[in-house]
C-alpha cells in the first residue's frame, strides 16, 4: 500500500482546512494510506516512510511560516538523496500573493529531487490588517474542492503507479 503524507502548518485554521480537503480527497483512493500531521510532528522517518506528499503552509512576512521550514531544516540533510522522484504537491494560504512560500516549497523540493504533480495551490484570503491576518479563516468551498481533487489526483497516480 503507497502512503500519501499530508504536512502542514496553521495558525489561523486557513492551512489546515486545505491541508485537510486534500487528505479528504486522497482518502477515497483506494490502495493509498493517508497521514496527515502538523508539521511540529513530523520528522525524517515520516517523510521516508511516505511515497509522496502534499506540504502545506501559510505564506507570512513573504515566506513560509517558520514552523514548515524547521520541518524541512531538520529533515532536509538527513534525507538528501533517499526521497528522489517521490511526487510533491504544494498548498500556500496567503494574504496577498503567496509566491514567496511556494517558491520556497518548490526549492526545497528541487534540492531533494521531488517531482511536482501540479503547480503551487495558493489561497488567497486578502487579510491585510492586523486584525484580518490574526482573525480565524474560514476558506470557500470551491477553493477546497480544489485541494480535494489535487489530494484525489496524488493518491490516484501514486495507486496507479503513474509516479
Amino acid at each position: 500500500m503507497k502512503t500519501l503524507l499530508v504536512v502542514y502548518v496553521s495558525f489561523t485554521g486557513g492551512t489546515r482546512q486545505l491541508a485537510e480537503a486534500a487528505a479528504e480527497g486522497a482518502r477515497d483512493e483506494a490502495g493509498v494510506r493517508v497521514r496527515l500531521l502538523q508539521a511540529p510532528q513530523a520528522g525524517p522517518r515520516d517523510l521516508l516512510d511516505a511515497d509522496g506528499f502534499v506540504f502545506a503552509a501559510p505564506e507570512m512576512l513573504g515566506s513560509m511560516a517558520g514552523l514548515m521550514k524547521d520541518l524541512f531544516d531538520r529533515c532536509y540533510y538527513p534525507l538528501l538523496e533517499q526521497l528522489q522522484a517521490r511526487p510533491y504537491a504544494a498548498l500556500v494560504c496567503a494574504g496577498s500573493d503567496g509566491q514567496g512560500a511556494a517558491r520556497q516549497i518548490e526549492r526545497i523540493a528541487t534540492g531533494w529531487r521531488l517531482k511536482a504533480v501540479a503547480p503551487a495551490r495558493i489561497v488567497c484570503t486578502h487579510a491585510q490588517t492586523a486584525e484580518a491576518i490574526q482573525a480565524p479563516k474560514r476558506i470557500a468551498e470551491a477553493e477546497l474542492d480544489a485541494c480535494r481533487e489535487l489530494g484525489a489526483a496524488l493518491a490516484a497516480g501514486l495507486a496507479l503507479g503513474v509516479f
